[in-house]
């Protein structure tokens, strides 16, 4: 890392305030091109920056931040100007030319990754706390930044640790004065560390819906009053209503927030029969989205459908409306809630049990410690690891093996041996000054 980087750390475009952070060997003499003097480290300092030719760009707050005490590990600084998109394109104009380079998405927190002051699933969480929506997802993106899974998996690796100890001291010294049952002993901890593991795994899928939004389907047939409720939930005009049926062609995705969380409802092409191959197309996307949603509102036509079709993905849990109750006397002897969007006393129903849906599947007394697909997929992993070495009772050797390759799973949580590629693919989804 000899190169300097700088970028923009806030949003483009008019603000009061920009700021322009910069990383790496060439910080202090760039600070001082600009200001002509380095300020003093980690106190904010009102000077002049110049640019090349001796001319103004702004007046600025200036930071100093020396190595190793910076968010990156490196020399650093913060630049903090007028936010007038001149200002800042005038500012990073000057610092090209000081032969500077503009950062890649997520390079300061790779940076501060592989300068040790942050380990993977706590730069994830920085990543989080940047994109989060909600007061759930803010809370979760700050317990994961303030090391919550780090503390976690570096409890298990020590018990691993211990568990390979035992195995090792009975393959490698089978002569030496030890306990008959050494081996044996590790039993109780691989056991113990598998059911951790386990719930670890089934509390990230929690931790992923706080991430990545509850999805919620409207399913049902044409003119069912999908676009409607999506429409009334939504509170604007999120899709297009008419009396024609199979208007709604594709997914219709709206995000929301009810109890804090995030919500994804999404209104779905009507489902039936049909000979036309696009909605064809979209009542197949329909079927789709709605076995991978979390919770299905199937709306039934209550007035004019007397054998209403139940999706195939509908499911214990799943809400059912009879909709079009105002029309007057509804259809007698169907499952479900008599249910209009004229009524804002039963959208406003709606909504509290949407809510308390939501809320009893994605709150906890705390966070999740695994919040992503790639710490479930290593957590499954791990377990799977231990699993078969507690099969192995007879072949101690590749016991052992199975437990460091375990343990090697929970290391790439925390990026202790993630290959180039990987933190590549992970840090490119961070913006660009992050």
């Amino acid at each position: 890392m000899t190169d300097t980087i700088f970028a923009p750390a806030t949003a483009a475009g008019r603000a009061a305030v920009a700021v322009v952070r910069l990383s790496g060997p060439e910080t202090a003499r760039a600070v001082r091109a600009l200001t002509g003097r380095l300020p003093a480290a980690r106190r904010a300092s009102l000077r002049t920056l110049l640019d090349g030719e001796g001319g103004a760009i702004d007046e600025a707050l200036v930071l100093w931040f020396p190595a190793p005490r910076s968010y990156t590990g490196e020399d650093s600084a913060e630049l903090h100007v007028h936010g007038g998109p001149a200002v800042t394109a005038a500012l990073i104009e000057a610092l090209a030319a000081l032969g500077l380079r503009l950062a890649e998405p997520g390079e300061f927190t790779r940076r501060a990754f592989e300068n040790g002051r942050l380990d993977l699933a706590q730069a994830e969480g920085v990543a989080d706390l940047v994109d989060a929506e909600t007061e759930a997802q803010r809370r979760q993106a700050l317990a994961q930044l303030g090391g919550l899974l780090s503390g976690v998996q570096a409890r298990w690796r020590e018990a691993l640790t211990g568990a390979l100890a035992m195995y090792e001291a009975a393959v490698d010294f089978p002569d030496e004065e030890l306990p008959a049952d050494v081996a044996g002993r590790a039993r109780p901890i691989l056991e113990g560390l598998i059911a951790e593991l386990d719930a670890a795994v089934t509390d990230a899928e929690r931790g992923e819906r706080v991430r990545e939004g509850y999805r919620i389907a409207l399913l049902g047939a044409p003119n069912a009053g999908k676009s409607t409720l999506l429409n009334a939930l939504a509170k604007r005009e999120a899709a297009i209503v008419t009396a024609t049926p199979g208007t709604t062609r594709d997914i219709i995705e709206v995000p929301m927030t009810l109890g804090g969380y995030k919500v994804i409802i999404a209104d779905t092409a009507g489902l039936r029969a049909t000979e036309d191959e696009i909605e064809a197309e979209g009542v197949r996307r329909a079927e789709v989205w709605g076995y991978g949603a979390d919770l299905r509102v199937w709306l039934v036509d209550g007035y004019g459908d007397p054998n209403p079709t139940p999706p195939a993905s509908l499911q214990v849990g799943d809400l059912i409306l009879l909709t079009k109750r105002d029309l007057g006397e509804g259809l007698d002897g169907l499952p479900g809630e008599p249910f209009t969007t004229k009524s804002p006393n039963d959208v406003a129903w709606l909504e509290r049990s949407l809510t308390d849906s939501v809320v009893e599947a994605l709150s906890g007394a705390e966070p999740p410690a695994a919040t992503r697909l790639r710490h479930r997929d290593l957590l499954d992993e791990a377990s799977e690891r231990l699993r078969h070495a507690l099969s192995q009772d007879k072949a101690l050797e590749l016991a052992a093996e199975d437990v460091r390759l375990a343990a090697r799973a929970l290391d790439r949580i925390t990026g202790r041996i993630d290959p180039e590629n990987v933190l590549g693919a992970i840090f490119a989804t961070f913006c660009i000054g992050k």
